[in-house]
C-alpha cells in the first residue's frame, strides 16, 4: 500500500478521520490531496485604511486599538468588535459568537487583516476577516507574503468547516507531497506543457496568484480527462478483441420484404445510420453503438431494421424498454409496421415472417409461458419487453442483438444480464432520445461508437411552444383550456401532464406500499428537478386532482382519462389502446408518456407546473405531439415569476426545438456528476476540475493520446503510475460500469 493509500487516521487522528469519512467521503491521504478548493477568496492587495472601497477584497496592515465583547440582547450569543488603526484611520472588525478570539486579539498587537469591505451604521467594517498577527520584528516581507495569497475555500460540511479542512490538507501536503506519483507520461507532459503533478497539487491548494491556480487546474484537468479516456480506450480495445457472429441480412429476406412495404422513404440520416449499423453487424466483433436522435427522428425504425437483419442471419434480437407502457407501445407499433411479417408460423403469415413476442412482469401465466417457449426454441425472432427479459428463466436459441431503449434508465447489472444470454457476446445498440453534446458522449459513452439522427422524417409537423404564466395572467390559463377544446373539436386529441400522481396515501399493507413504490419507480415519475421538492411552494399538481377539476370545469363534456404508473398493467394498456384508437379526447398523465408513446392524432399538450421538470424532460414530453400531419402545440404552465431562473429555463424550451441546444442548457445547470450518470455507475463523479461541456479541446486531445498509448501498451506495463491512477478511478463499482456499459 502506497503512502497516499494510507487511512487518514494516521495523519489527523481517529476522531477527525471519522468526520472526514462520514461527512465528505475522504478516507485516504490521496483523497484529501485531491479534494480541491471550490473557490478562492482574494485577500486583495495591501491597502491603506484611507483607500478602502466598499465591496472590495482588501488586506490591511494595522494595530489593534480596542477590543469589546458585546452580548446579544434577549438571546444567546455575542459580537466581538475589534477596532484597528494604521495611525491615520480606523476600521472595525466584527466576529459573531467567537468571543474566544479575545485571547489572541489584544490591544497593541499588530497584524494583517483580510476580508471584504462592508458598511454598518455608516462605518466601514470587515466581518469575520482572515488575519495573521505579526511579531514586532516581522517586517514588510511577512506583510507582502500574507497579502499576496489566495485563501482556498473547500467543499465542507457542518462537522468539518473549510478552515479546519484546510489545516488537514496543509498537513497532508507537508508530509506527503513527495509521495505523489506521476501518472502522465513525460513526453505527453512535454508536448502539452503540463507541470508535474506534485507541483500542481501544491499550487491548487497554495496558489500565490491566479496564474498559479490556472496552471494547476490545467494540469489536473488533463489528469481527469486522460485517465478516463485511457479506461475507455482499454474497453474499446477489449471489445474489438471479443468474438461475435457476423449478422448480415440476406438478399430477398425479411429485411428486404419489410423495406418493400414501407409507405415512405427513409431519411438521408436514417439511411446513413442504418449503413453504419449494418457494417458493424457484419463484423466478427460485437457492435457497441450509441444511437441518439431528436424526438421523432425515427430511431425505433432504424433499430427495427437492425433487428430484422439479425433475424435474416439466423439470430434473435431483443428490445429492452424501461416501462411496461413503452414495451407495449413498441410491441404494438412494431407488429403494425411488420403486418404479416410478424406472423411467423401462423396461418396467413408471410413466407419471410418471424414471430414477435412481448414479455413483461404483469403478463398472465399462459401468455408468459408461450413467450418463453417461443424465445428458447427460436420461433420468436424478435422479443420486446421490460426487465422481465432479464430473469434467469428467460433463454434464447441464438441471441444476436440487444437493443436498449432509453439506456439511462437501466442499471449496469440489468444490461449485462441480458447480454450474457447470448452464446457469444451479442451486438449491442443503445438508444437515447435525449440529445447528448459531443464531449459528453465521448466522456460518458466513450467506449461506444456514436450515430446521430438529427433529421426529422418528411410529414412531421412543427411544434409551437408557449409559456403560460398562470399567476401573473390567469386569463392565459383559461385560454389554454380553450385551445385544448378547439383541438378536440377539430377531431384531434391532447395530453395534460402533471408531476405527481395524487393517490399517495400511506398503504395499510406494507406489501401494497412496496408495490406502489415499484410502480412509481418503473415509470420514473419523480420530479426531474431535485430542487423542486426542497422549496416551500405548494405540492406539485397531481394527475388525479387535475383530471377531476378539468372534468367538472374547463373540459366538461370531453372524454378525459388518466394514466400513471400505479394503475394495474391491464388498465394502463387499455387506456393507451383507447387513446391510440381515438376513443379518449384528453389523457391526463404523469411522465409515463415521456418516451416512445406515438399517437399521431395528438396535437396539444399542456404541462402543469412545467418549472418542476428538467429542460431535456420537457423537450421529450413535447415530442409526443405534432407526430402527424397537423401542427403541434405545447403549453408550459408555471406560477414562477418572470425573470426567475425557472422561467428562464421554460423560455429556453419555448425558444427552440433544437434538442442538442436544450441539452447543453440543461447540463450547464446541473453538476458534472449528474452528467456522468451517477445513477448508473453507483459512484460519485471523478470529475472535479474537468468540465465536459467547456473543455472539449482537452477531452478530444486526451482521447487521441489515450488511444495511441493503449494501442502501443494495452496493459500499461511501461506506465505503472498511470495504472495505479486507473485503479483508483475504477474502483469495483465503477469498473463494473465501464465493463458493462
Amino acid at each position: 500500500m502506497g503512502a497516499l493509500d494510507e487511512p487518514l487516521t494516521k495523519l489527523v487522528g481517529d476522531r477527525t478521520a471519522k468526520v472526514l469519512a462520514d461527512s465528505l467521503k475522504l478516507r485516504t491521504v490521496g483523497d484529501l490531496l485531491h479534494h480541491y478548493p471550490r473557490r478562492y477568496v482574494e485577500r486583495g492587495q495591501l491597502t491603506s485604511l484611507d483607500d478602502l472601497e466598499i465591496d472590495e477584497h482588501v488586506t490591511v496592515l494595522a494595530r489593534i486599538e480596542k477590543v469589546t465583547l458585546i452580548p446579544f440582547r434577549g438571546r444567546k450569543g455575542d459580537r466581538l468588535e475589534v477596532v484597528v488603526t494604521d495611525g491615520r484611520s480606523r476600521l472595525s472588525l466584527v466576529f459573531f459568537n467567537q468571543g474566544w478570539r479575545q485571547k489572541e486579539l489584544k490591544a497593541g498587537a499588530q497584524g494583517l487583516f483580510a476580508g471584504k469591505v462592508g458598511v454598518f451604521n455608516r462605518s466601514r467594517q470587515l466581518v469575520s476577516p482572515d488575519y495573521q498577527l505579526l511579531d514586532e520584528e516581522a517586517g514588510s516581507d511577512a506583510a507582502k507574503q500574507f497579502a499576496g495569497r489566495l485563501i482556498p475555500v473547500y467543499g465542507a460540511s457542518a462537522q468539518m468547516p473549510s478552515w479546519k479542512l484546510s489545516i488537514c490538507i496543509e498537513t497532508a501536503l507537508t508530509k506527503h507531497l513527495g509521495d505523489v506519483g506521476e501518472p502522465l507520461p513525460a513526453e505527453l507532459r512535454e508536448r502539452h506543457d503540463l507541470i508535474p503533478l506534485p507541483e500542481a497539487l501544491e499550487l491548487i491548494h497554495r496558489p500565490r496568484s491566479q496564474a498559479d491556480r490556472e496552471r494547476a487546474q490545467s494540469r489536473l484537468r488533463w489528469d481527469e480527462a486522460f485517465v478516463l479516456q485511457v479506461a475507455l480506450a482499454q474497453r474499446r480495445a477489449a471489445d474489438s478483441a471479443l468474438p461475435a457472429k457476423p449478422r448480415k441480412a440476406r438478399a430477398g429476406g425479411l429485411l428486404d420484404a419489410f423495406d418493400a412495404r414501407l409507405p415512405f422513404t427513409l431519411t438521408e440520416g436514417q439511411q446513413k445510420v442504418s449503413a453504419e449499423i449494418a457494417a458493424d453487424l457484419a463484423t466478427e466483433h460485437p457492435m457497441h453503438r450509441l444511437l441518439q436522435g431528436e424526438v421523432g427522428s425515427g430511431k425505433t425504425l432504424v433499430a427495427l431494421r437492425a433487428m430484422l437483419a439479425v433475424v435474416d442471419a439466423g439470430g434473435q434480437a431483443v428490445l429492452l424498454a424501461p416501462t411496461e407502457v413503452l414495451a407495449q407501445q413498441h410491441h404494438r407499433s412494431i407488429v403494425e409496421m411488420m403486418g404479416d411479417l410478424a406472423e411467423g408460423g401462423m396461418l396467413g403469415g408471410s413466407e419471410h415472417a418471424t414471430r414477435v413476442v412481448l414479455l413483461t412482469g404483469s403478463m398472465g401465466t399462459a401468455a408468459r409461458r408461450q413467450a418463453l417457449l417461443d424465445m428458447v426454441c427460436g420461433d420468436a425472432g424478435l422479443a420486446i419487453g421490460t426487465h422481465a427479459l432479464i430473469e434467469d428463466k428467460v433463454e434464447f436459441q441464438d441471441l444476436g442483438l440487444v437493443v436498449v431503449d432509453e439506456q439511462h434508465r437501466f442499471g449496469v447489472e440489468q444490461r449485462d444480464a441480458l447480454r450474457a444470454k447470448g452464446q457469444q457476446p451479442p451486438h449491442l445498440l443503445v438508444m437515447t432520445a435525449t440529445p447528448i453534446p459531443r464531449t459528453v458522449a465521448m466522456t460518458v459513452f466513450g467506449d461506444l461508437e456514436t450515430s446521430v439522427l438529427d433529421q426529422l422524417p418528411a410529414g412531421r409537423s412543427p411544434i409551437s411552444t408557449h409559456v403560460v404564466p398562470a399567476l401573473e395572467k390567469p386569463n392565459f390559463l383559461t385560454r389554454a383550456w380553450e385551445r385544448v377544446r378547439e383541438e378536440v373539436d377539430k377531431g384531434h386529441q391532447a395530453y395534460v401532464v402533471c408531476p405527481r400522481i395524487g393517490d399517495e396515501e400511506p398503504a395499510a399493507d406494507p406489501k401494497a406500499a412496496k408495490k406502489k413504490r415499484k410502480a412509481a419507480e418503473e415509470d420514473f415519475e419523480e420530479v426531474a428537478d431535485a430542487g423542486a421538492a426542497s422549496d416551500e411552494r405548494r405540492p406539485p399538481l397531481s394527475v388525479v386532482e387535475t383530471a377531476e377539476k378539468l372534468v367538472k370545469g374547463p373540459l366538461a363534456g370531453l372524454r378525459v382519462e388518466i394514466l400513471h404508473g400505479r394503475l394495474a398493467p391491464d388498465a394502463k394498456d387499455d387506456v393507451m389502446r383507447r387513446f391510440a384508437a381515438g376513443e379518449v379526447d384528453v389523457l391526463v398523465a404523469t411522465t409515463v408518456i415521456e418516451v416512445g408513446v406515438n399517437v399521431p392524432n395528438s396535437t396539444a399538450m399542456v404541462i402543469m407546473d412545467a418549472d418542476r421538470f428538467g429542460v431535456s424532460q420537457l423537450h421529450q414530453l413535447r415530442g409526443r405531439v405534432g407526430r402527424g400531419s397537423a401542427p403541434g402545440l405545447c403549453l408550459l404552465v408555471s406560477e414562477m415569476p418572470g425573470g426567475s431562473p425557472a422561467r428562464a429555463r421554460l423560455d429556453a424550451v419555448a425558444g427552440t426545438l433544437d434538442g442538442f441546444e436544450l441539452s447543453r442548457i440543461d447540463l450547464e445547470q446541473r453538476r458534472e456528476g449528474d452528467v456522468l450518470g451517477q445513477a448508473q455507475s453507483g459512484v460519485k463523479s471523478s470529475l472535479k476540475v474537468l468540465s465536459v461541456l467547456e473543455d472539449e479541446e482537452v477531452i478530444l486531445t486526451a482521447r487521441t493520446e489515450a488511444t495511441r498509448l493503449v494501442a502501443e501498451d494495452p496493459e500499461l506495463a511501461a506506465h505503472p503510475e498511470l495504472r495505479t491512477a486507473l485503479e483508483s478511478l475504477l474502483d469495483e463499482d465503477r469498473a463494473a460500469y465501464m465493463e458493462k456499459g
